[in-house]
This record gives structure tokens, sequence and C-alpha cells, in this order.
């Protein structure tokens, strides 16, 4: 994977992790995901593929449990997962969140 992919790769995870943190039930689907990475207040260009990649290795690492079906995924953040999102713990492969404000 190159630097740059590796880069969008972590930045992708958090945004992941953080917008799942704050939504009711920890819980999201790659439709409302891929949306929101690709929004102006986001801003990491992303497709279907990407966003589904990124959630099964955040589920293969514990951040994540995924449901639903193979046509419409759905992610659940775990304890894990929620903990980083709130900066609390880190991982290498995934940016360590800024400040809230």
């Amino acid at each position: 994977m190159s630097d740059f992919n590796a880069f969008n790769s972590r930045h992708r995870r958090i945004a992941i992790l953080r917008f799942l943190e704050e939504s009711p039930g920890y819980t999201s689907n790659v439709s409302i995901l891929t949306d929101v990475l690709n929004s102006n207040h986001i801003g990491i260009s992303t497709t279907r593929d990407q966003t589904v990649t990124e959630l099964n290795w955040l589920s293969e690492n514990g951040f994540v449990s995924l449901g639903g079906r193979d046509d419409f995924r759905v992610a659940t953040a775990t304890s894990r997962g929620v903990e980083v999102a709130m900066g609390r713990a880190t991982h290498p492969e995934i940016q360590r969140p800024g400040p809230r404000a």
C-alpha cells in the first residue's frame, strides 16, 4: 500500500469510528458512512468499496462489529472502537483523533 493510501486509510478509520461514537446505538450503515466520509466536513474522497474495506479491517481488528447482508452492511462500534474514537486508546493503523472543541 502506498504512503498516500495508508494515510487515507488511517483517516477514514478514525472518521468512521468518530461518527459511530456520536451515532445513536453506535451504529450506522455503509451508505451513510460513505456519504459522511465524502462530505465537506470530512472531505476524504471515498467509494463504497473503500468504506466496506475499512469496515472489514476495523471488524477484523475488533473496533466494530458488522451485521446486515452483503448488500446492506451495518457497523456498530465496539467498546474498543469507542475508546479509540475518543482518544483514550490508540492504534498505529488508525489516525489519532484531534481534540474536540
